[in-house]
């Protein structure tokens, strides 16, 4: 196995890239002027912790000629440390009460899920146990009381979901729910109605669901019905 570079990158990712790593895989390989995690055989893989986004291009030009896999990790279980500073040098560690959870994967793929579509690419969750450390640094981090996030260290790999198919993503629907509004969903997954009205946005954008009209001053949905057709139901593949 050849070396992994490890420079330049957040312990998280580093962790990740590690993890994933089996005989033969290469690293930090250049492919069409960009840089990948992993080249194994003829598949691309890509982790990212941060805003997919940020990568779009990246994905854009690679998969029209290479498959790839996008791999997107989830805080399932999140511990916050509270490093030691000069005038703060008690350091505090205290789980999160919030949860991650497979859908919140839906606030990172809303800038690329026509991207998704392509056959070329697949996305794999990877839900994690994370330690996030933060640092005091005042004003900067207004927002968590003036404290930032350090750095994002991986505990532990809880599981994964794949998504390569098309109706892999027929997953995310409730088979009772026939038509819907963001709404529906919402109440049907327990989610919070900002997160469905996301995934309705990137699911009618991959071709997963389409739009039949309106109810009241909501938009109404259902799954394709060219893929409601092609299974039985839906289905998720693992690792």
């Amino acid at each position: 196995m050849s070396g992994i570079g490890l420079l330049n990158e957040g312990p998280l990712h580093a962790a990740l890239k590690l993890w994933y790593a089996q005989p033969g895989d290469r690293f930090e390989v250049a492919v069409e002027g960009f840089v990948i995690d992993i080249v194994r055989d003829d598949l691309l893989l890509e982790i990212q912790t941060g805003n997919v986004a940020s990568i779009k291009s990246k994905l854009a030009n690679l998969v029209r000629s290479h498959r790839m896999r996008l791999i997107y990790p989830i805080a399932q279980e999140k511990w916050i440390t509270r490093l030691a500073t000069d005038d703060r040098d008690r350091v505090a560690r205290r789980k999160s009460p919030k949860r991650g959870r497979v859908e919140d994967l839906f606030w990172g793929i809303v800038g690329i899920p026509q991207l998704l579509s392509n056959p070329n690419l697949s996305l794999e969750v990877v839900m994690i146990k994370e330690e996030e450390a933060r640092r005091y640094v005042g004003k900067r981090a207004w927002r968590k009381g003036g404290w930032g996030v350090e750095e994002r260290r991986l505990l532990e790999v809880l599981d994964q979901r794949r998504f390569e198919q098309s109706s892999d993503w027929l997953a995310f629907l409730p088979a009772a729910l026939e038509s819907f509004t963001a709404s529906d969903l919402a109440e049907a997954i327990g989610v919070r109605s900002a997160l469905a009205q996301k995934m309705t946005y990137c699911l009618r954008h991959m071709g997963i669901i389409e739009l039949i009209g309106r109810q009241g001053r909501a938009n109404l949905y259902r799954a394709d019905t060219r893929l409601t057709k092609q299974c039985a139901g839906p289905a998720a593949a693992g690792r």
